[in-house]
């Protein structure tokens, strides 16, 4: 299940689109305009966007331009009536992954959605980019401008499970369970402390956490 921003302004087509991807099992938000598709876009947590060109306000060129301005990775594929070759070259110029042109069949978009979901999966399994930052799952090591950050094997199994959970929030049981494991006794107390040791190493400011940050009464979110 994929959490799929839709960014669609024509009323049928949105409706399609959310109830066909809801059918598929993934989790899908509207917004029918390019200013609040910019503004939500930059929001964690999503692992689509699905943007239309023709958008009022500011169109799905500017928004996907904005989006990589801003280093938001999250895949796009642009919506488009255009079938003119120069402008299917400048969405994918601007950074969108993949595009498809109205009159589409739903068939085709959830194979098309599949597949960048796929690469997408395939690009970043290995590693994943935040701020001055590369993490290497493959190689356990984290790298701030090319230069090794000291990790325990804990805070990077931390960092691991947070990244594989990005803009959800995690209850401290959670990351008990996935980052100790079920069976070891660990209090409420250590797992706090070890966060603030994960945030000395990957936050430009750990007394004001950009990246690691706490939802009160709740736990943890990452919002690399």
């Amino acid at each position: 299940m994929a959490r799929i921003l839709v960014v669609e302004d024509e009323p049928d087509v949105a409706m399609l689109l959310a109830d066909d991807l809801t059918s598929e099992g993934h989790q899908v938000e509207v917004v029918r305009d390019g200013e609040t598709a910019s503004r939500r876009g930059r929001e964690p947590g999503w692992d689509l966007i699905i943007l239309d060109v023709m958008l009022p306000g500011r169109d799905g060129f500017d928004v996907c331009r904005d989006l990589r301005r801003a280093r938001v990775r999250t895949p796009i594929i642009i919506l488009t009536a255009k079938t003119h070759e120069a402008e299917k070259i400048l969405g994918l110029d601007l950074g969108a992954d993949d595009y498809v042109t109205k009159p589409f069949s739903p068939r085709e978009l959830r194979s098309r959605i599949r597949a960048v979901l796929r690469r997408f999966e395939g690009e970043t399994g290995d590693t994943y980019r935040f701020g001055d930052m590369v993490i290497n799952f493959a190689r356990a090591e984290l790298r701030r401008q090319d230069k090794p950050v000291d990790l325990t094997p804990l805070e990077f199994k931390l960092l691991s499970v947070f990244v594989g959970r990005r803009g959800r929030v995690l209850s401290r049981d959670q990351l008990i369970q996935e980052a100790w494991g079920g069976q070891t006794f660990v209090t409420d107390r250590a797992v706090d402390g070890h966060i603030v040791g994960l945030r000395r190493k990957i936050e430009p400011d750990p007394g004001e956490p950009r990246y690691l940050v706490s939802v009160r009464g709740l736990g943890y979110r990452f919002d690399g």
